[in-house]
């Protein structure tokens, strides 16, 4: 990866993250050019980890990191763009050992990591990392307001090199049982513009200090 990757907002370095070219659509496409990481916790970690010890190397780390896609819920409204103010790791379960579930074994992090810095004018919602599509009664086991595939793994890799992460999710499926790909891609070109929007809220909010990294 090279520099011009990525986008100077207000003097500072900021990395745009996404895991799949369905998800960038025209909008985003005007105003970023994002590391596309694949879809799933392993692909997110494997790439973002990667890019950043390659960028230490060169002094290039980012000021900050921006994880950006869809989401899905059954709470949330539709196609609206949310601010994650928290994520969990859905996946890991060692409880037979007495572990309490979703916290990793011998890692002294708690089950629900918090994400502190927030977007004036964009509403924050709790997020689900894991592996799988979850669907219908699915959601009776998520203990969040949205879930997603990657942004646990991409905080985990950010927190490595102490950089900042903030998490924009738009609602993209939930409100019914999903059947095949296209009842997530249907609505992916509304939330491509809502996270534009709060793309430019973001801009805003590093120009004026209200997010100060």
């Amino acid at each position: 990866m090279r520099a011009e990757r990525f986008r100077r907002i207000a003097g500072r370095r900021v990395l745009f993250v996404m895991a799949a070219q369905a998800e960038y659509g025209p909008y985003l496409q005007a105003r970023f050019q994002p590391l596309m990481t694949g879809i799933g916790p392993v692909e997110a970690a494997i790439v973002l980890t990667a890019t950043l010890a390659e960028l230490d190397h060169d002094g290039l780390l980012p000021d900050l990191i921006v994880s950006l896609g869809s989401a899905g819920s059954r709470v949330l409204e539709q196609t609206k763009v949310y601010q994650a103010s928290s994520v969990s790791y859905r996946d890991m379960d060692a409880s037979p050992l007495g572990f309490p579930a979703g916290v990793t074994p011998l890692l002294d992090l708690p089950a629900v990591l918090p994400l502190a810095s927030q977007i004036p004018d964009v509403p924050t919602a709790t997020l689900s990392t894991g592996a799988n599509i979850v669907s219908g009664a699915a959601y009776d086991r998520i203990d969040a307001d949205m879930v997603d595939m990657e942004t646990f793994a991409l905080l985990r890799a950010a927190t490595r090199y102490k950089i900042p992460l903030i998490a924009l999710r738009g609602i993209s499926d939930g409100a019914a049982e999903l059947t095949h790909v296209g009842d997530w891609t249907a609505y992916l070109h509304i939330v491509d513009e809502n996270l534009a929007y709060a793309v430019d809220r973001l801009e805003e909010a590093l120009k004026s200090g209200a997010i100060a990294v």
